[in-house]
């Protein structure tokens, strides 16, 4: 570990969380003004800034971010049920931004199953794979989070976006790690395919 990276003493699970991020987007209406067809879209966004343990270094393993990446999933858990309250979840999708001092690759290791399950669990689990999207950039970088159907990935309805950005973060040194939430598929979503009521839940696909 690099001497800047291990000077950030860990508060976390060994991580050291300089902050954390929530954000909600309610659509009541289209973009052309039709009123939704039923409840309202609400989207959030959960997401932390986290200390890179390999920020200025390549290392073969990837180690010190997975191993402890299962208590970071059951805190985005906990703050996921605190933060969705009552509010029922039909999709789900996960990001990361890495710092410039770090690859790509230090973003992905963050968001493994092992991090990502305790995260579906808690939002009533979900067959489908959860989508992903990544990128290096600096403070204030936007991400284009995707969401899918967290039981059929098959759902045309529920292929959507979700899109973040962090003022302050990430630094150099920092991954921003983020998870998203639907409450239903997109307002007036008209090009057919399976019916989010048609899902048989098998084999996360349909």
């Amino acid at each position: 570990m690099n001497e800047k990276a291990s000077s950030k003493a860990a508060n976390f699970a060994g991580f050291h969380i300089r902050k954390w991020y929530t954000q909600i987007d309610e659509s009541l209406a289209n973009e052309s003004g039709q009123l939704a067809d039923g409840p309202p879209l609400r989207k959030y966004v959960l997401a932390a800034a986290i200390a890179n343990p390999y920020a200025g270094q390549f290392s073969q393993t990837l180690d010190l971010i997975v191993a402890n990446s299962v208590a970071l999933g059951h805190e985005f858990a906990r703050r996921a049920a605190a933060l969705l309250g009552e509010d029922g979840i039909q999709s789900y999708g996960k990001a990361a931004v890495v710092g410039s001092a770090g690859e790509y690759e230090h973003g992905n290791a963050f968001l493994t199953s092992i991090f990502a399950d305790p995260v579906r669990d808690a939002v009533g689990g979900g067959k489908s794979w959860i989508p992903s999207s990544g990128k290096r950039g600096g403070p204030g970088t936007s991400i284009d989070i995707p969401l899918a159907h967290k039981d059929a990935l098959y759902v045309r309805s529920h292929y959507d976006t979700v899109t973040a950005l962090f003022a302050d973060a990430p630094s150099p040194d920092e991954v921003v790690i983020a998870f998203a939430f639907a409450s239903r598929g997109r307002l007036h979503a008209r090009l057919g395919g399976l019916r989010a009521e048609d899902i048989k839940g098998e084999d996360g696909l349909h």
